[in-house]
C-alpha cells in the first residue's frame, strides 16, 4: 500500500516559526515534524510514499530528498495554488490509481497502530476509512459520529458547544480505495469532510470511523508544538529519539560538550555538536537544537532552541521558541510564550515580554524591553566600528564570512594595487580569521604584506614603513571568547572616524570591488621585522645612562607576543632583566581581570625578592604595560600614568602632554609644576595619536595602561614606554614609590548605566539642562565643572546601549555623592 503525506500547509497560526520555514519542518525533540511521521509510516510498512507540497515545497523537497536516508521511496506532488485536503491528494492521482492508500497529515506528532487501521478498512470492505480519536477539547476539530459496527453517521466541522455530542475526532488520516477520486473534481480547492465525504454519504457508499489508541497532537498552535516537545521527552509518545539517555530523561545526541558542572534537569534534550557550558543550568522540556552554544550563567526552562543558536551568559529563557541561527546576547530575558524568528539578534540585557513575536531577521537592541510583536522593522544595520575596532563573539557575531565582506569592504575603499600589513595575535581564532582577510584582500587586488604573529605595536610600525593601511586581529582583552578586527591607517595609527565611517558605507551597500584574474594581489611575508623594529625603537628613544646604572629589571611577558620582541631589545639595551613567562600561550591569548591581577601580585613578589629597581607586565599583544615598584607594590594603572608624567615632564621642562578628559586633573597640577602643560583630548585612541604627532609633544596615555612615546611613535607602544622609563629611570636615580608618594593622591570614580539607544539624545540634553549655569566642556560628551572644582563627565558609548559617568572630587565621599547626583539625572531621561 502507498502513502500520501500532506505538506503543503502554511501554518499562519505558527508564525513567526513558519515564516521561513514550512510547518512539517518544524523539528519536535530535533527532528522534524514530517520525519517522525514518515519514520512511523516505514515502521508500518508504508515506505513508497507520495508527499503533496506547495508552501516553500523546495525547503521540503530539499531536506527529504528521495527519501533514500530513510529507508524510503519518496515522490513529492506539487500544487500551484492550495487545492484543499482532497485536491491535493487529487493532484497525485496518478500514483495512487492503481490500489488503496493511506493519507496522512505532515505536522501531526502521532504514533498510532496504522497496521490496525489498514486491516479494518479491509475487514469493513470500506471505500473510506476516517482515523479517529478522543480528545477533551473537541472545539478545534471536526466531530465524526458512528454507530456500533463503526459505520459514519455524519460528521461535523468545527462544532459549536450546543453542537458537541461527542468526543470523536477527525485526526486527518484516512485509507482510502481509488474510486474515491470519482468525487473530487480537478484543479479546484476540495476538502474531504466539507465536500467529498458528504456526498460519499448521501450516494450510500461505505464509510468507516476507526476510533485508534494511541498518542495524537495537532501541532497547530505555540502551545501544542511547546506540548508537543513536552510529551515526547516525557515518553507519551512513541517516537524514536536520536541520542543516548545519559540519565533518566537527559538525552544526549552525537557529538554535544556537555560541562560536568553544567545543571540538568530532564527530562530534556541535547541536540548534537551542541556545547553546554559550566554554570548554566537546563531544566525539564527544554530542547537544544544542533550546534547550540549555552555559555554559563544560562537558564533555560520548557524552552524550545533551534539549530545554530548562540545563547549567551547569564541569559534567562523560560517557556520560550527561539528560531535557527539566532544569537541571543548576555543577560537577555525571554518570557513564557514568546517566540522568537529564524536569524535574529536579541541584544544584552534585553526583556521579551511573554506571548511576544518576533519575526525572522530582526535586530532587538540592547537593554530594550519588547512587549508588542516585532513584525515590520528591519533588521537595524548597527555601526560596524566599536571602541576596538570591529568586535564580537567569534563565529557568533564575528565568523569568516563576516570578515571576508569587510575585509573586501576595507579593499573597496583602497586604489587597486595598494598594499596593506595584515597581523595578528597567538590565538588560533585570529588566525582562521586573518586567512580569510588576506584572500578577499587579494581578490580585490591589494597586495598583502603578512607579519603573522606579531605585538601590536610591531603591526602599527611596519604597517607605517610603506602601504595604504593594515588591519591586526587580536583576542578582545579579558574575553576569550571575543575578537576585535583592527584597521590601520598609513601611519598605522587606528582608522580615523571618517575613515571608519566610509568603510561601513561600502559595507552597508555590499558594493565590494573584484580584481580581474591578472589583478590579484601578491601576498610576501617581511624578513627580520623585529630587528628592525628594535632598532627604529633604540634610536629614537634616550637610552643613555642606562648601562652604567646596573639596574636590574623584571619582565613578564605574559605569555603574549611581546615575548617575541623582549630578546633583541634586552639585548640591545645592555640591561640587567629577568624575563618571566615567556614563550606563547595559544590556549589563552587574552586574560581575565582577576588573571592579570594576581600576574601582578607574583611579579611584585619576585621584584621584591630578587632587588630589582622595578617590574613591568606586558599585555598580551604588546600595546600596554603595568607597573610593580622596587618593594613590589603594584603600581595601578591611573598613578603609573602620573608617575610617568612626572618623570618625562621633569626632564624636558616644556612642551604639550596628551590625555583623554577623564583623567583625573592632578595631572595638569603635575604637568604644570614642571613648566609643561596639557592639551585635553576625547576618549577615543585616535585622538590622542592625533595629539602626539603634533610637534611639540612629549608625551600622552590614557590611564588604562596605554602610553605614548612621541619620539618613536604617535601611538600605544608597551615595548616603547618599557624603553623610556628604563632611561628615566636610570637618569634620575629615584625609586618608582619615591616618584609617587611625591604626587598627590587623586578621587576618580567611574559608573556605567544601561541606556536604551532610542533616548540617549535625549539624556544628553537633560544633562546640559541640568547642569545649568556651571561651567560646562563638551570636548568629548559633557564634563560639568562645580565651582569648587569638583567635575563629572557624561559619555555615550559609541557602540553598546550605555552611559559613562566620571566623577573627580577632593576625596571619594565627595566623588561618589557627584556620581549619585548625576546618575539620578541619566536615569531620570533614561526611563
Amino acid at each position: 500500500m502507498k502513502a500520501v503525506v500532506m505538506a503543503g500547509g502554511e501554518g499562519t497560526r505558527l508564525r513567526p516559526m513558519t515564516s521561513s520555514m514550512p510547518k512539517p519542518l518544524l523539528p519536535v525533540a530535533n527532528r522534524p515534524i514530517m520525519e517522525h511521521v514518515l519514520r512511523l509510516l516505514k515502521r508500518h510498512g508504508l515506505t513508497e510514499t507520495v508527499v503533496t507540497v506547495q508552501f516553500l515545497a523546495s525547503l521540503v523537497k530539499n531536506y527529504f530528498g528521495d527519501g533514500e536516508e530513510l529507508g524510503m521511496d519518496l515522490t513529492y506532488a506539487h500544487e500551484e495554488k492550495p487545492l484543499g485536503t482532497a485536491g491535493s491528494v487529487k493532484n497525485a492521482e496518478e500514483a495512487l490509481r492503481d490500489d488503496a492508500f493511506l493519507v496522512i497529515s505532515g505536522d501531526a506528532l502521532t504514533d498510532f497502530d496504522l497496521t490496525e487501521l489498514i486491516n479494518f478498512h479491509r475487514e469493513k470492505g470500506a471505500l473510506v476509512t476516517v482515523c479517529l480519536t478522543r480528545v477533551p477539547d473537541p472545539l478545534e476539530f471536526g466531530i465524526t459520529i458512528v454507530d456500533e459496527e463503526g459505520k459514519v453517521e455524519r460528521f461535523l466541522e468545527k462544532p459549536t458547544w450546543g453542537q458537541v455530542f461527542s468526543d470523536t475526532v477527525n485526526t486527518g488520516i484516512y485509507v482510502m480505495e481509488p474510486e474515491v477520486f470519482d468525487y473530487v473534481e480537478p484543479d479546484v480547492p476540495v476538502d474531504w469532510s466539507g465536500d467529498v465525504f458528504p456526498e460519499l454519504m448521501k450516494a450510500g457508499k461505505p464509510i468507516y470511523g476507526f476510533v485508534a489508541e494511541g498518542y495524537w497532537e495537532d501541532v497547530g498552535t505555540h502551545d501544542s508544538y511547546v506540548k508537543a516537545q513536552a510529551d515526547v521527552l516525557e515518553g507519551h509518545v512513541d517516537v524514536e529519539i536520536d541520542g543516548f539517555e545519559m540519565a533518566p530523561g537527559v538525552w544526549v545526541a552525537e557529538g554535544a560538550e556537555v560541562h560536568p558542572d553544567a545543571v540538568l534537569r530532564g527530562p530534556l534534550y541535547i541536540g548534537d555538536y551542541a556545547k553546554v557550558e559550566a554554570g548554566s543550568e537546563i531544566r525539564e522540556h527544554s530542547v537544544i537544537g544542533s550546534n547550540v552554544v549555552v555559555k554559563s550563567g544560562a537558564f533555560l526552562h520548557k524552552a524550545v532552541i533551534h539549530d545554530n543558536v548562540y545563547v549567551g551568559p547569564q541569559t534567562n529563557l523560560r517557556g520560550c521558541v527561539i528560531g535557527k541561527n539566532t544569537d541571543v546576547m548576555r543577560a537577555a530575558r525571554i518570557d513564557d510564550g514568546a517566540v522568537i524568528g529564524d536569524e535574529c539578534l536579541i541584544g544584552e540585557e534585553s526583556i521579551i515580554a511573554g506571548n511576544v513575536r518576533v519575526y525572522p531577521f530582526k535586530t532587538i537592541e540592547a537593554g530594550a524591553f519588547v512587549n508588542t510583536s516585532v513584525i515590520w522593522e528591519s533588521r537595524g544595520q548597527a555601526h560596524l566600528f566599536g571602541a576596538r575596532g570591529v568586535s564580537g563573539i567569534l563565529n557568533v557575531e564575528i565568523t569568516p564570512e563576516l570578515a571576508v565582506r569587510l575585509a573586501g569592504a576595507y579593499a573597496t575603499t583602497l586604489k587597486k594595487g595598494s598594499t596593506v600589513t595584515t597581523a595578528r595575535d597567538h590565538s588560533r581564532g585570529a588566525r582562521a580569521l586573518k586567512r580569510a582577510v588576506i584572500s578577499a584582500l587579494q581578490a580585490s587586488a591589494i597586495d598583502v604584506r603578512d607579519l603573522e604573529n606579531v605585538p601590536m605595536p610591531v603591526a602599527r610600525q611596519q604597517t607605517a614603513r610603506g602601504g595604504a593601511g593594515g588591519l591586526m586581529i587580536r583576542t578582545t582583552p579579558g574575553v576569550p571568547d571575543s575578537v576585535d578586527i583592527m584597521f590601520f591607517d598609513e601611519r598605522g595609527a587606528d582608522l580615523s572616524q571618517a575613515g571608519q565611517r566610509k568603510l561601513d558605507r561600502v559595507y552597508a551597500r555590499q558594493e565590494y570591488r573584484r580584481a580581474f584574474p591578472g589583478e590579484i594581489g601578491d601576498l610576501h611575508f617581511p624578513s627580520s621585522v623585529f630587528d628592525s623594529y628594535t632598532g627604529a625603537l633604540l634610536r629614537a628613544v634616550d637610552t643613555s645612562g642606562v648601562r652604567e646604572s646596573g639596574l636590574k629589571i623584571v619582565v613578564d611577558a605574559a605569555h603574549g607576543s611581546a615575548g617575541l620582541v623582549l630578546p633583541s631589545l634586552l639585548g640591545r639595551l645592555g640591561v640587567d632583566a629577568l624575563t618571566i613567562n615567556p614563550g606563547l600561550d595559544e590556549a589563552h591569548p587574552t586574560e581575565t581581570v582577576d588573571e592579570r591581577r594576581s600576574g601582578l601580585v607574583r611579579l611584585g613578589e619576585i621584584v621584591a625578592s630578587a632587588g630589582a629597581a622595578f617590574g613591568v607586565r606586558f599585555d598580551p599583544v604588546g600595546e600596554r604595560i603595568s607597573l610593580v615598584d622596587e618593594r613590589g607594590k603594584i603600581v595601578e594603572d591611573d598613578r603609573a600614568l602620573l608617575v610617568m608624567l612626572d618623570l618625562v615632564a621633569a626632564e624636558r621642562r616644556s612642551g604639550r602632554v596628551a590625555l583623554p578628559v577623564t583623567t583625573t586633573r592632578i595631572a595638569e597640577q603635575v604637568a604644570a609644576y614642571h613648566g609643561t602643560q596639557v592639551e585635553w583630548t576625547t576618549t577615543s585612541p585616535d585622538d590622542l595619536t592625533r595629539v602626539a604627532r603634533m610637534d611639540g609633544t612629549i608625551f600622552g596615555g590614557d590611564g588604562r595602561a596605554g602610553l605614548i612615546v612621541p619620539e618613536f611613535s604617535s601611538v600605544f607602544d608597551g615595548s616603547a614606554a618599557f624603553v623610556r622609563l628604563i632611561g628615566l629611570v636610570a637618569r634620575t636615580q629615584l625609586t618608582l614609590s619615591q616618584i609617587d608618594a611625591r604626587i598627590p593622591r587623586a578621587h576618580v570614580l567611574k559608573r556605567d548605566l544601561a541606556t536604551p539607544w532610542a533616548v540617549k539624545g535625549l539624556v544628553m540634553r537633560s544633562v546640559v539642562e541640568a547642569a545649568g549655569d556651571r561651567s560646562v566642556d563638551t570636548t568629548d560628551g559633557v564634563r560639568v565643572v562645580e565651582a569648587d572644582g569638583r567635575w563629572v563627565m557624561v559619555l555615550p558609548d559609541p557602540a553598546e546601549a550605555v552611559t559613562h559617568l566620571w566623577a573627580e572630587g577632593p576625596d571619594d565621599a565627595s566623588a561618589q555623592a557627584l556620581l549619585d547626583e548625576w546618575s539620578a539625572v541619566v536615569d531620570g531621561a533614561g526611563h
